[in-house]
């Protein structure tokens, strides 16, 4: 079954695993295999005032609607391709006296939308709303107390004068936002800022090892291939990061989509070996040494993330150099405890413009990640960008470059040419080629050069490290 502008997948139903989607023809690593814009979008709570409420972009300066005070937009043109959407909550919003949860204007945009438009199919969509799994039936006691919460909110939101839905389809329509939903992220990719339903893309099932990733890119989710597909092949993306062993990334899964992963990393633990890495050789540490690490490791990440959240950022550092000293007569490279506190103190260092400290992290969680991940993988592509800049920042110019050259790669193939966060990439590219050429040509001059440089100019200060993980593809209500 296809539909127009989507003639290049199929539904089809999976054994087990309900609906899927199918390739119709071939696909190269980097191709856009559809692009959808969302069926119904909010931005998150939190960043109401400095997102635009139609593209998503983060903003210095918005604009208000003038009626609800609520919505912002970059500018007119943003305001006015908003309308449709918009129109209905302006009102709900004035009569309500203030705007609801994110949840709560996220269903009531997907019912207005049902409202306007009829539960059925939409135009180049493949599946209806009706449609979508909602799970609710699977629900503990928990979500369940938590989807009665969020009805009653939205019976208090909805007007009287809009089409009035039974308790059940409002229900229906919560348990759809709970599982399938999907984390729209800024124009960089590099905080999330809202949450939509995409209901094609809901129909690709989850492989941990998957052969397609999805960004969000200039106002839609794009499907990008990440290997060669043959026509006929499942089209899978990832739900959860792949950096846990199997028996972790199976728990998640079943906690929050309500699966159990049977893809062939969950079946044969394929890498969880490396992720459990311990030293090797004639000083190999004891199961019970190795058991006392992990814990240390996850005692300090906690500690770690309390620091971070306070923004007592030497005191992450010490935190983390305390921890190595721990983990390295023990774990082995690839081994994921060492390589999540590599990568915080990577970056607060480089936050802290302690270049060279930080680049010696950075190159070996990027050895580390090189052996896990997908070599397509954007979440390696980016940590790759990131400990390219970092090396550059410390004057490693040709690790640097040779870094920001591999890193771009990646994202050509997993956020395409046309992404900001890639075009970024491709000046940084240009600018360490030439500054490597320089140094190749003359190593004292370069130096003499980069120092006045740095004189004249603060460095540029890398983002401050967030607590937040990069954003994950599927939104999950916490």
């Amino acid at each position: 079954m296809t539909r127009g502008g989507m003639e290049s997948v199929e539904v089809f139903t999976t054994e087990g695993k309900g609906r899927g989607l199918k390739a119709q023809k071939e696909f190269l690593p980097g191709d856009v295999i559809f692009a959808e814009p969302a069926y119904a979008a909010v931005v998150f709570d939190s960043l109401t005032h400095v997102v635009c409420h139609t593209c998503f972009k983060r903003q210095e300066r918005l604009h208000r609607c003038g009626q609800c005070k609520f919505a912002y937009y970059c500018d007119r043109t943003c305001q006015r391709d908003a309308w449709l959407n918009h129109k209905n909550e302006c009102s709900a919003i004035k009569k309500h006296g203030k705007a609801p949860t994110e949840n709560i204007r996220l269903a009531a945009r997907i019912l207005w939308r049902i409202e306007r438009e009829g539960s059925g199919l939409s135009e180049n969509c493949l599946v209806s709303i009706d449609d979508l799994q909602n799970h609710v039936e699977s629900f503990d006691e928990e979500e369940k107390k938590d989807l009665r919460v969020d009805v009653e909110s939205f019976l208090e939101f909805w007007p009287a004068q809009s089409q009035q839905f039974g308790m059940q389809y409002i229900s229906h329509i919560f348990g759809v936002i709970n599982c399938n939903a999907f984390t729209l992220s800024d124009q960089r990719g590099l905080q999330a800022v809202g949450v939509g339903i995409f209901p094609n893309l809901c129909q690709a099932n989850h492989d941990c090892w998957p052969n397609c990733t999805v960004i969000f890119n200039n106002g839609k989710i794009e499907l990008r291939a990440l290997s060669k597909i043959s026509p006929g092949d499942e089209l899978t993306v990832s739900y959860v990061d792949f950096l846990n062993v199997s028996e972790e990334r199976q728990k998640q899964l079943k906690k929050q989509y309500y699966f159990d992963c049977t893809c062939e990393h969950c079946k044969k633990k394929i890498k969880d070996d490396l992720m459990l890495a311990v030293k090797e050789g004639d000083n190999k540490p004891s199961a019970e040494t190795v058991k006392e690490v992990i814990q240390f490791s996850k005692d300090t990440l906690e500690k770690i993330n309390k620091a971070r959240l306070e923004g007592t950022y030497h005191e992450v550092v010490k935190l983390c150099r305390e921890c190595l000293k721990k983990q390295e007569p023990v774990l082995g490279d690839t081994n994921i405890y060492l390589l999540r506190i590599l990568s915080i103190v990577s970056e607060v260092l480089s936050y802290l413009q302690m270049f060279e400290e930080a680049a010696e992290y950075a190159k070996r969680m990027v050895d580390g990640y090189m052996k896990i991940y997908h070599p397509n993988n954007a979440q390696l592509g980016m940590a790759v960008m990131r400990a390219g800049v970092t090396h550059w920042h410390a004057g490693l110019i040709e690790a640097g470059h040779s870094m920001i050259c591999k890193a771009y790669a990646i994202l050509l193939i997993t956020h395409g040419p046309s992404h900001p966060i890639t075009k970024d990439l491709e000046v940084m590219r240009v600018q360490t080629e030439m500054e490597l050429r320089m140094f190749q040509q003359n190593e004292f001059m370069y130096y003499k050069m980069r120092e006045a440089a740095l004189k004249n100019q603060k460095i540029q200060v890398m983002p401050e490290p967030s607590n937040e993980a990069p954003p994950s593809l599927f939104h999950k209500k916490e």
